[in-house]
């Protein structure tokens, strides 16, 4: 019998880091498919949404300012039920929560064909981010249950490159189905990119209800040596950044590190969601003109995206580090995004920063709730996930309308991407600020207790 055979019966697996790797790899492919999956169509109604507006703008009384709020009121249901619903996973589990976050938010997403109206859809929207708000966090506090601290930012990069999967492939999909199928059986092409994608979320939360364990200690994969392993890597995990001393919710309440970190949060999310929303316009408004080719070229940066996250997230595990390499993504993003603005609209150079923008773009996220999942100790690691991203959705919330506005009061659209540039810079600035390395807070405590 080989090694690996050997791990796998749990007959003479030892803790070896040949075993441990093995074991984390086992766990992995067992859970991050299904979820990767998940958080894919997650995306999909906020690719749908960007896509679809190019279209509904023209077949409904919709203006680019109705279109933003509603669009970003998707974030306030998200700020109302994120923390609630985190709290109920630790109760509850992660297989009854992601059955009833999935259930409702596939209907939602089908109900958006039958938007007539601005209230309704301001309506669907809300209900569609209170359905999906603890969805993310969630799963960010199920990866805490099976992955230590040092390998936790390359499963969370792995996780989190769905979304650029989604962005990848539903924008020329979308373009494509806006395109072919308007006006089959009397529906426009945005009524019938909702349809086709809502349904497929009800049935995945199905079968998560029945694939996923809600503790390692559920499961029957697992042999009890491999359950020891785990315990044991969990308890002994090692950080990037210092860890809060929270032993309660109230205390996390009292920790200004945690509005700041919202606040870093808040003004990077907020500047994704900007340019996720409005990439689509503005390769229209470099003149082309074909909705298919519009989805194309969306899509285009976010293959570099998905290499540049998964090798920063690699490297931040090898390295133990988080700090300088969220803040050296946030600064690649703001150089793409200058590209752009100094390209005055040159097809080529211009794509050439969407590419290198979105690259820096989506590693933030990975490394900055990497960084986040250390920093917030286990005990009040559910609510702490949730109070930050929840705090800082109200970034996409409020900062695409603003921008909208600062665009119409201006008439330059350069404007707001500037302002984009100075959030990001801010948000790596307040990071490096907010955290220490760990390896700094060890040497502090060793120092003040001798």
């Amino acid at each position: 019998m080989n090694h690996l055979e050997s791990v796998s019966s749990g007959k003479s697996t030892t803790d070896t880091p040949s075993a441990t790797d093995t074991l984390f790899a086992k766990i992995a492919w067992r859970i991050v498919p299904l979820l990767f999956l998940c958080y894919v169509y997650a995306y999909v109604d906020r690719v749908n949404v960007g896509m679809a507006q190019l279209q509904m703008k023209q077949t409904l009384p919709f203006g680019d300012l109705s279109y933003s709020i509603g669009a970003s009121i998707f974030f306030v249901g998200y700020l109302l039920f994120e923390v609630p619903s985190n709290l109920m996973l630790e109760k509850i589990g992660a297989r009854k929560t992601m059955l009833r976050i999935m259930l409702g938010w596939g209907a939602v997403s089908t109900c958006l064909m039958f938007v007539r109206s601005e209230p309704v859809f301001y309506a669907l929207r809300f209900l569609l981010g209170a359905f999906e708000a603890g969805f993310f966090p969630g799963v960010i506090l199920y990866l805490t249950y099976w992955f230590p601290a040092q390998r936790r930012g390359s499963i969370i990069s792995i996780f989190l490159a769905a979304p650029v999967l989604s962005l990848l492939a539903m924008t020329p999909l979308s373009g494509a189905i806006l395109r072919g199928l308007d006006g089959i059986a009397g529906l426009h092409g945005w009524q019938w990119l909702f349809l086709i994608s809502g349904l497929p979320a009800v049935l995945l939360g199905i079968v998560t209800f029945f694939a996923l364990s809600d503790r390692p200690e559920q499961v029957a994969w697992l042999t009890d040596s491999e359950k020891n392993i785990l315990r044991k890597q969990l308890d002994s995990e090692t950080t990037g950044v210092s860890t809060a001393a929270h032993t309660s919710i109230k205390a996390l309440l009292c920790d200004p590190k945690v509005y700041v970190l919202s606040l870093v949060y808040l003004l990077f999310i907020g500047c994704v969601y900007s340019m996720i929303f409005w990439t689509p316009t503005l390769i229209k408004g470099w003149g082309i003109d074909n909705l298919f080719w519009v989805g194309i070229y969306s899509a285009i940066p976010y293959l570099c995206g998905i290499v540049g996250m998964t090798l920063f997230g690699r490297h931040s595990d090898r390295t133990r580090e988080r700090r300088w390499h969220f803040t050296g993504a946030a600064a690649l993003s703001a150089a793409g995004l200058g590209i752009t603005i100094v390209a005055h609209g040159s097809f080529a150079v211009s794509l050439l920063g969407l590419c290198v923008m979105t690259t820096g773009m989506v590693t933030l996220t990975p490394v900055f709730f990497t960084a986040v999942s250390e920093y917030v100790p286990k005990k009040t690691a559910a609510a702490g996930i949730a109070l930050i991203s929840s705090l800082g959705n109200l970034g996409p919330s409020v900062i695409p309308p603003a921008l909208v506005w600062v665009n119409g009061r201006t008439g330059a659209p350069y404007t707001s991407l500037g302002l984009i540039i100075a959030m990001l810079l801010l948000s790596g600035g307040l990071l490096l600020i907010a955290l220490r390395p760990a390896h700094i807070a060890r040497t502090t405590a060793a120092y003040e207790s001798t």
